[in-house]
């Protein structure tokens, strides 16, 4: 018995610009900066939202992408979707970051296993993970300052 022949699709990837913002200091050279450029887009949020933004060479945003929307206190995140962005957008490196609903930055267990998971995923593809980013109600916490990264 002889199989049919399967269809393959052909496609094609490209990233699509939904709005834009403007970041005054143009590139992250601390992780103030970096909380400065994501509390741009998580200050308002009422649940949790994980976000990536892909720098340039220069540690300039090129864009910035909500990998994912969690509940109130949780959101699952996948290294090949932080990455998937990062990848399209010729990324040097990434800056992830989420907010905490509570207010609280302090990171939780899951918070720093993600970190791992993707700092390795990072190091696989040749994209640095240089920071993650909790932003609470006025404050941050840095995992790399944390020694985490």
């Amino acid at each position: 018995m002889v199989a049919s022949a399967k269809r393959i699709n052909i496609v094609s990837l490209k990233l699509v610009k939904e709005s834009s913002l403007l970041y005054k200091e143009r590139s992250v050279r601390s992780p103030e900066d970096g909380y400065r450029l994501l509390k741009l887009f998580l200050e308002e949020k009422d649940r949790e939202h994980f976000i990536v933004a892909s720098l340039d060479t220069k540690n300039q945003p090129v864009s910035i992408n909500v990998c994912h929307i969690g509940s109130l206190n949780a959101s699952l995140v996948h290294p090949r979707e932080v990455m998937k962005s990062a990848i399209l957008s010729n990324a040097a490196s990434i800056i992830v970051g989420h907010n905490h609903p509570s207010g609280m930055s302090e990171p939780s267990k899951e918070d720093i296993e993600v970190t791992k998971r993707l700092v390795e995923a990072g190091k696989i593809i040749g994209i640095d993970v240089i920071d993650h980013i909790i932003v609470g109600e006025d404050s941050f916490t840095s995992l790399k300052e944390k020694g985490y990264i």
